[in-house]
C-alpha cells in the first residue's frame, strides 16, 4: 500500500512537471509568430513567493513595497537572501506569509517606507492556506518550484558581479526627473496615510512577536528617499507613527549609504546603481549588527 502511494505521488509530480514544460513548448511556437508579452512585476512576486514556500527558509527575507522590489537577489553578496517584496503592495502581506509558514528565516528586514497599503488577502490565502496540507501534494509544489526557478533563474554569480562593477563604475544617473519627482511630490503631499499607516503597525507587531517567538530576528529598515520626497507629508507622518511604535533604536538596521551617490527615477524608486549601493549598505549594517549588537527586546 505505501509502495502504491508512494508510485502515485511520483506520477502526480511528474505530470504536473510535463504540463509546465508542455505549456512552454507551445509559448515558445506561439511566440515565434506572435510577440511575447512581457511579465508583469505581481508575475515576478508570485514566482519569487512560490519558490519561498517550496524551498527551506533562507537565511535573510525582505519585505516590503516597490521600494524595496528594487533591490534584486542578485545584488546581494550574503548567500540566502530572499526578496519578497511586492510592487504596488504591503510588507505586511509578505511578513504574514512568511509568519504562516512551518519553518523561519533567521532574520527578516521589514521596509517601513510604505505602509499605506492594506494587506493582499487573496495573496495571503493563496501562500498559507495549502502550506501545511497533505502530503500528497508536496512534490508537486515542489516540481512547479523547479520549474519556475529554472525559467527565471538569477544571473550567475560572475555575470552577476561583473555587472555589479560596471554599474559602479558607470558613476551616478544624469537622468533628469524633475517631473517624475514633482508629480511624486503632489501625490505624496494630498494623501492620508495616518490610519492604514496604524493599521499596518499594528499588524507588524503583532507579526515580529509571533516570528520571534518562534526564534527569527525581525529588523526594520527605511530605504532613502530624495531629499524633496523626504519631506513630503506622506513620509514624515508614516515616520512619526512607525518610530513611535518601534522606539528602540535596537530594532532598526541602520541603513546609511552615501546618499551623494544615489539617485531616483522618481525621488521614490531608486535606479539599478543606487539599489546596489544601498544592498551594500544594508550588508554592512548586518555584519556590523552580528559581530555584537544585542537581540532587540
Amino acid at each position: 500500500m505505501r509502495s502504491s502511494s508512494l508510485t502515485w505521488l511520483v506520477k502526480c509530480a511528474m505530470t504536473a512537471l510535463a504540463v509546465l514544460l508542455t505549456s512552454r513548448l507551445a509559448t515558445i511556437w506561439v511566440g515565434s509568430s506572435l510577440q511575447q508579452p512581457v511579465a508583469t512585476t505581481r508575475d515576478g512576486s508570485l514566482i519569487t513567493l512560490n519558490r519561498y514556500v517550496g524551498e527551506p527558509p533562507p537565511d535573510i527575507v525582505l519585505v516590503g513595497s516597490s521600494v524595496t522590489w528594487r533591490l534584486k537577489e542578485e545584488y546581494f553578496a550574503t548567500p540566502g537572501v530572499r526578496n519578497l517584496a511586492l510592487a504596488g503592495g504591503s510588507p505586511v502581506t509578505s511578513l504574514e506569509i512568511i509568519a504562516k509558514q512551518r519553518g523561519l528565516p533567521k532574520v527578516v528586514l521589514i521596509e517601513t517606507n510604505v505602509l499605506s497599503r492594506g494587506v493582499d488577502r487573496a495573496l495571503v490565502e493563496r501562500f498559507t492556506a495549502a502550506r501545511s496540507d497533505a502530503l500528497f501534494l508536496r512534490p508537486v509544489r515542489t516540481a512547479i518550484a523547479a520549474y519556475e526557478t529554472w525559467n527565471h533563474a538569477p544571473p550567475g554569480p560572475e555575470l552577476a558581479r561583473a555587472v555589479q562593477r560596471d554599474l559602479i563604475r558607470e558613476g551616478p544617473s544624469r537622468f533628469d526627473n524633475r517631473v517624475y519627482v514633482e508629480r511624486a511630490l503632489k501625490e505624496m503631499n494630498a494623501g492620508d496615510p495616518i490610519e492604514p499607516a496604524r493599521e499596518n503597525v499594528a499588524l507588524i507587531k503583532g507579526l515580529i512577536a509571533d516570528i520571534e517567538r518562534r526564534g527569527a530576528r525581525a529588523l526594520l529598515i527605511e530605504i532613502p528617499f530624495s531629499p524633496e520626497i523626504e519631506g513630503s507629508r506622506f513620509v514624515r507622518v508614516t515616520k512619526n507613527i512607525v518610530h513611535g511604535a518601534f522606539p528602540d533604536p535596537n530594532r532598526w538596521l541602520p541603513v546609511d549609504p552615501p546618499s551623494a551617490e544615489l539617485r531616483w527615477a522618481d525621488g521614490v524608486h531608486l535606479d539599478e546603481r543606487s539599489a546596489l549601493i544601498v544592498v551594500r549598505s544594508i550588508e554592512e549594517a548586518l555584519s556590523t549588527q552580528s559581530r555584537g549588537s544585542r537581540r532587540p527586546d
